[in-house]
């Protein structure tokens, strides 16, 4: 009885921790986790290799999904951004009040536009400030039930490097292009204003000064999401993570799924 106690006090403690605002009571949490289920695998086997192999079993839950649904997606080649209208508000969490922020900042609004991308629903709200000399963006992305939010800020030295300063909860599914300099903050921070201020901090930290940055188009911004994420299909393409199919779509390779599982332990232990 004893021992079965302490197993449910750690799990108990474990899911308490983690739904904690704090991001390093977060990762407490998730060494918690794994001290329960090491508990558990030992105190009905008596054996440490048996403790230490039932913990790890965390770490390879995301090779359900990478080899049931992953594998299996099909990916456009060229994918498109149309003029969408966005869903109800009371599904787009934070949209309104990052809108409203962004206003707030001087920011203009200039489109709505969406796409789908690999069985995800994406839709965007758009918006440029000249003398920040920035693009601010707060997108939704909805899936079956599920739907997040999240907002970014981009500028592009006259280099052609892009400074991006992103609340985004989840570690990319795909690499970086080179040209991409990403800054990521936790996902609580869902105040444009913050943000904003991030990213201003980021591009002085990079020494990248106001003269150095490009005015942006308002009338190419959606081409200039197309162009990027063209960039990025290229760049995982050289590297291996994605191969072309026969139908001209792509789709993630064995090097990608291995990626993508490396991805996923970082989200389990991150959660933000």
């Amino acid at each position: 009885m004893r021992e079965t106690l302490i197993v449910v006090g750690l799990f108990v403690l474990a899911m308490a921790l983690r739904s904690w605002r704090k991001n390093f009571a977060r990762k407490i949490g998730a060494i918690v986790f794994l001290f329960a289920t090491f508990a558990f695998f030992y105190f009905i086997s008596g054996s440490l290799l048996v403790g230490i192999l039932g913990s790890s079993l965390w770490f390879f839950l995301p090779w359900i999904e990478l080899l049931t649904h992953v594998k299996k997606l099909r990916m456009p080649l060229n994918n498109r951004l149309r003029h969408r209208e966005l869903p109800n508000p009371s599904f787009f969490p934070n949209a309104i009040e990052a809108a409203a922020g962004m206003e707030e900042a001087g920011f203009e609004h200039v489109s709505d536009c969406g796409w789908q991308w690999s069985g995800m629903q994406q839709y965007f709200r758009l918006f440029w400030h000249p003398e920040e000399r920035a693009v601010a963006s707060v997108c939704l992305c909805e899936q079956n039930d599920v739907a997040f939010a999240f907002i970014s800020v981009t500028s592009v030295d006259s280099s052609g490097k892009t400074w991006r300063t992103t609340n985004f909860p989840f570690a990319p599914t795909l690499r970086c292009s080179p040209n991409l300099k990403w800054n990521h903050v936790p996902c609580e921070k869902s105040c444009f204003h913050q943000i904003l201020k991030d990213h201003k901090e980021f591009l002085a930290r990079k020494k990248v000064t106001s003269n150095d940055l490009m005015v942006p188009d308002p009338e190419s911004l959606e081409e200039g999401i197309e162009a990027e994420m063209k960039l990025q299909v290229d760049h995982n393409l050289k590297t291996g993570i994605i191969e072309l199919t026969e139908d001209g779509h792509f789709q993630y390779s064995k090097r990608g799924l291995m990626f993508l599982w490396y991805q996923f332990i970082k989200d389990m232990i991150r959660l933000c």
